[in-house]
């Protein structure tokens, strides 16, 4: 990636107190402020398109993309950007995806309302030959309907914003990428079709689904979401009876732009819980099972935990003792079936805030006191492995910074200070119809306004 591109934290930092000096606010408005700089210093400002890493060569990633357009209204209520320049980047991006091809050529930006998982930097075309992403895309779409309900002026830049978002939203033909099946596929290549598995059993999609059932033009079936629910897997794990997926991240994304605190669709109504409990009991497992720790992994305890879909070591290394250690490279890591080499994400810690805000900020703290190679520049790296300490000691530590962790842990961080991402999509009519029309009930949803467009 070139320098215009670089990710690379600030320097501000230097001079001013030590993280372990200060306390919880300030803490985490050093972490939050890092984190959304990232989309400062990794974007194009032409296009908008927001690079996947800071790592050389990075293309962009559509789903960090929708993080930045995300992150920029916690920019501006935090006074680390103004309002102008918010609209601007998220013009740039609106403007960018309104624009460019839609078509099954290959090297198009996407197809049928989708766009592709990675993008070139500066053409916005496809690259690495990969999927036309139905995730990412819901990702996209999330970032764009954040920045319609927050720009909400009758000045014509920022009502453009929200004809913009509109109009990108509704052309998605959520439909389509169902293929005829009871739940949505994953994803399509121009080379091959559809690729052959759907978003089945319980993930980080409820924002594709809400999305997908809210859409007045190509919404899926009716039977689509409920569908998804029946291959959900409930289980007691530890003592917590909780629907289960084994990486971290999948108990956060979606809950970034959704506040399921109190709502509940049929699956939540019967086991008498809600995502957002969910979610903390899923932090409970993860803490509890590295306190067990039953691989014996270096620094796993009840102050260190986090397995999630992250960054890693990979094969071929030793561990700190010589003895041959299997590593997974760039994998979702997931507890207590695995897969787990010692990897952990302080990033994922982090993003579990609003579900347990003491012990993720214990973890955290207690992380950053121990391995302290992990920060850069007040900017959290994707993971550390303790177990391949170098000979003075230090954890391996992924090389770089990851945009998605980035946007978690602004969002998320931001969720637990004010929920202003939360109120935003609260207001969003597209997100409210298709929570209701999954069957969610109850909760912050029976106050809200049959659905209506600006």
């Amino acid at each position: 990636m070139s320098e215009k591109y670089s990710a690379t934290p600030a320097s501000a930092a230097a001079g001013r107190p030590s993280l372990d000096a200060l306390d919880d606010e300030s803490l985490l408005d050093r972490l939050q402020r890092a984190a959304c700089d990232y989309f400062t210093q990794a974007g194009n400002p032409h296009n908008g398109l927001m690079a996947d890493t800071s790592r050389e060569g990075s293309p962009s990633s559509t789903a960090v993309t929708g993080f930045a357009l995300s992150c920029y209204p916690v920019a501006v209520e935090r006074g680390w950007m103004s309002r102008a320049e918010a609209l601007q980047r998220s013009l740039a991006a609106l403007r960018f995806f309104r624009a460019s091809e839609q078509s099954d050529r290959p090297d198009a930006t996407g197809y049928k309302g989708f766009y592709y998982h990675f993008l070139d930097m500066h053409t916005g075309g496809r690259t690495w030959t990969c999927e036309l992403s139905m995730i990412d895309t819901a990702m996209l779409i999330a970032g764009m309907l954040t920045a319609r309900e927050y720009f909400d002026t009758d000045a014509a830049a920022e009502r453009d914003v929200r004809e913009l978002a509109d109009e990108i939203y509704l052309r998605v033909d959520w439909h389509w990428a169902q293929d005829g099946k009871s739940t949505i596929r994953q994803g399509w290549k121009p080379e091959c079709g559809f690729l052959h598995y759907g978003w089945d059993g319980y993930n980080e999609a409820i924002v594709l689904y809400a999305l997908a059932a809210g859409s007045p033009a190509h919404a899926i079936t009716d039977e689509c979401y409920r569908a998804w629910t029946l291959t959900y897997q409930w289980e007691n794990l530890y003592g917590h009876d909780f629907l289960y997926a084994g990486p971290l991240f999948v108990h956060h994304y979606s809950h970034a732009w959704i506040d399921f605190r109190g709502i509940r669709d049929r699956f939540m109504h019967e086991k008498r819980c809600d995502y957002f409990e969910n979610s903390r009991r899923a932090a409970l497992v993860q803490r509890e099972y590295a306190r067990r720790n039953p691989n014996g992994f270096a620094g796993y305890g009840e102050s260190c935990w986090g397995l999630s879909a992250c960054d890693g070591p990979s094969e071929g290394r030793l561990d700190a003792c010589g003895e041959p250690h299997r590593l997974f490279g760039y994998s979702a890591r997931g507890v207590p079936y695995g897969p787990d080499d010692g990897t952990v994400s302080a990033p994922a810690v982090l993003a579990s805030l609003p579900f347990e805000p003491q012990l993720a900020l214990q973890g955290l703290r207690h992380m950053l006191a121990q391995y302290p190679e992990m920060l850069s520049g007040d900017r959290l790296a994707a993971s550390f492995n303790p177990s391949l300490a170098d000979s003075h000691g230090r954890p391996w530590v992924s090389d770089g910074h990851y945009g998605l962790d980035q946007g978690i842990v602004a969002m998320m961080i931001e969720n637990h200070r004010s929920g202003l991402p939360w109120r935003l999509m609260r207001r969003n009519p597209w997100l409210v119809r298709g929570l209701r029309r999954a069957g969610f009930r109850g909760g912050w949803l029976e106050n809200v306004a049959p659905e209506t467009s600006r």
